[in-house]
């Protein structure tokens, strides 16, 4: 994918996050005061978050977009996966609010009233709003191969969850039972909680340099293996840098082609791996001999 239509991407997403989250944080909060619901409230504080987490993650997308240079000479690409991170930290800011304002109200806040039916409105619309954007932010993340945008795309994931619990917490507690929708605030700050340590998990392993997909190993040498002259590829080695990669690998050559053949090859083995596979930005190929048995750890002088 062209970098101009990387970043046009990436910026679409961004905006329809944050519209679309403003839209429900204003209507969250007012319908909730207006019908007295704290879970309408504990998700309009949400939302606030949903805000601050996507100019978060577009910032990590930017800065992972631009170019290599003296002091990144692998690019800045890992700046997405330290966005994730810097989400996941306003993400348990408010999950801690939303629990404990629903533990108060739960054990200390006296009489609870049942909320108006107009809160049951407000959650059918959060649903709705929601699943499309939710649904779009993953699809464009996954597009630009962006673990930011992605992040932010699952966290507002976590919202249709919590509207579809609103919802039914207000049907319910129209029947006389006023402590679901403390309740439901109390699921709402447990789900993000649950969402905080998916995403931190997947940024961590990004930047800890996990051990890819045998899918996308696998990938790299079927590649590698296609190029004239090719007899084998092992020690295949991917480091990712949030939304690409780098690899190295070892190709097997006929052990009687000169040192200047040998060379052309590991140089087509490169260009072929970048030209096939969007997700490599650098590869560096080492040529051994077809058929020896070699330790790679081994010293020179052993």
């Amino acid at each position: 994918m062209k970098k101009e239509d990387r970043e046009r991407l990436g910026k679409r997403a961004a905006y329809v996050a944050i519209l679309g989250n403003i839209f429900l944080t204003v209507f969250n909060i007012a319908v909730g005061i207006m019908s007295g619901s704290y879970a309408l409230i504990s998700e309009g504080a949400h939302t606030i978050s949903d805000i601050v987490t996507s100019i978060i993650a577009y910032v990590g997308f930017k800065i992972g977009s631009k170019p290599a240079d003296a002091e990144h000479p692998l690019g800045h690409g890992r700046a997405e996966a330290i966005a994730g991170l810097v989400i996941v930290v306003f993400l348990a800011i408010i999950a801690y609010e939303i629990i404990t304002g629903a533990l108060y109200r739960l054990f200390f806040g006296g009489a609870l009233a049942i909320p108006e039916p107009l809160a049951v409105i407000m959650a059918i619309i959060g649903v709705i709003v929601n699943f499309a954007m939710s649904q779009y932010i993953i699809k464009l993340g996954s597009m630009v191969n962006s673990p930011a945008i992605v992040a932010d795309g699952k966290h507002q994931r976590v919202d249709i969850m919590s509207s579809l619990a609103i919802l039914f917490a207000i049907l319910i507690a129209q029947y006389g039972f006023p402590h679901l929708d403390p309740l439901i605030g109390l699921l709402i700050g447990l789900l993000i909680v649950k969402t905080a340590i998916g995403v931190v998990r997947e940024n961590l392993d990004s930047i800890m340099g996990k051990v890819p997909s045998p899918e996308l190993v696998d990938k790299i040498i079927e590649v590698s293996n296609s190029v004239d002259k090719v007899c084998g590829t092992h020690d295949v080695r991917v480091n990712y840098l949030g939304s690409y990669a780098t690899v190295t690998l070892h190709i097997e050559l006929p052990p009687e082609m000169s040192l200047d053949e040998s060379h052309k090859v590991v140089h087509l083995v490169q260009n072929k791996i970048l030209e096939d596979m969007d997700l490599i930005h650098g590869v560096t190929a080492h040529a051994c001999p077809f058929g020896l048995e070699y330790d790679h750890d081994q010293q020179l002088d052993e």
